[in-house]
């Protein structure tokens, strides 16, 4: 059987604080994560939940407070400013506010031709911009563009190269459906070209075109779900359980009973069946 390839991303153990009024506040808590090209990773939870955090940290846009992550085998809390910059290069990034991520000087056309050039690609822009439903706004400035159309375009620029790594923050947030559809398909079109892509989001649309669902709540991974297979809850180093919502609600006084049968565990709340 051939080896697994080595994952992109490698985070192990996670952590990071944001400040707040009343001190750090810790956004992400012990996440251990995984990335491989070549596949969708979808990321849910409710507003609040360190979504958005763990997308800057994967984007290597912030450095975590804690934890390690490792890069195609690097460990980034060992290198310098510069080579980060030069890593970034490899990193396609789409922000929830898309003005965030592209430059307000340039035309659309010239988005993903300045993109393409950075990356060392020969990509053709047209192509990028008709991939996503833009072709008749090749020559439209930055204000011009409607909030769906500037999303649109955030994802043409930063899925052409193609990056190594493509991280979007809810890229579908503002899109109808048929629009939806392009961006989805571009981002499809990135992973098959070898890219990592990791996104976050609220939309069944993209939930179900990912190739796995993870599940944050609190900071922390709660669940996975693989298209086609069951739905896993996540267990972290120190052998702690995060159940989903629904399963948790079967536990209001937080304890359970743990019972361990050829194998298998068995989580149940106190005094069922007894």
């Amino acid at each position: 059987m051939t080896a697994p390839e080595p994952a992109l991303l490698d985070a192990r153990d996670l952590l990071q604080l944001h400040a707040s009024g009343t001190g750090p506040v810790q956004a992400l808590r012990g996440i251990d994560l995984e990335v491989r090209r070549g596949t969708v990773t979808a990321v849910t939870g409710p507003s609040g939940s360190g979504k958005s955090t763990l997308l800057a940290v994967l984007a290597l846009r912030e450095r975590p407070a804690g934890g390690e992550l490792r890069y195609d085998g690097r460990l980034l809390s060992g290198l310098g400013r510069r080579e980060l910059q030069r890593l970034r290069r490899r990193v396609g990034w789409v922000a929830q506010r898309p003005a965030h991520s592209l430059f307000p000087q340039l035309a659309a056309h010239e988005q993903v031709a300045e993109v393409a050039r950075l990356r060392g690609a020969d990509d053709d822009p047209g192509q990028a911009l008709a991939d996503v439903g833009l072709e008749g706004r090749a020559g439209a400035r930055l204000h011009e563009l409607s909030g769906g159309e500037q999303q649109r375009l955030a994802v043409a620029a930063a899925t052409t190269g193609p990056p190594d790594l493509l991280v979007a923050d809810e890229p579908t947030a503002e899109l109808d459906d048929a629009s939806a559809g392009l961006v989805l398909r571009r981002l499809r079109a990135c992973a098959l070209r070898g890219a990592a892509v990791v996104l976050t989001t609220h939309d069944a649309r993209a939930t179900a075109s990912a190739d796995r669902v993870l599940a944050l709540r609190h900071g922390v991974l709660s669940g996975e779900h693989r298209a086609g297979g069951p739905r896993t809850a996540a267990v972290d180093g120190q052998g702690r359980v995060q159940l989903p919502p629904d399963a948790l609600g079967l536990f209001p006084d937080g304890r359970a009973v743990l019972e361990v049968h050829g194998g298998r565990v068995v989580l149940s709340p106190p005094g069922e069946g007894r």
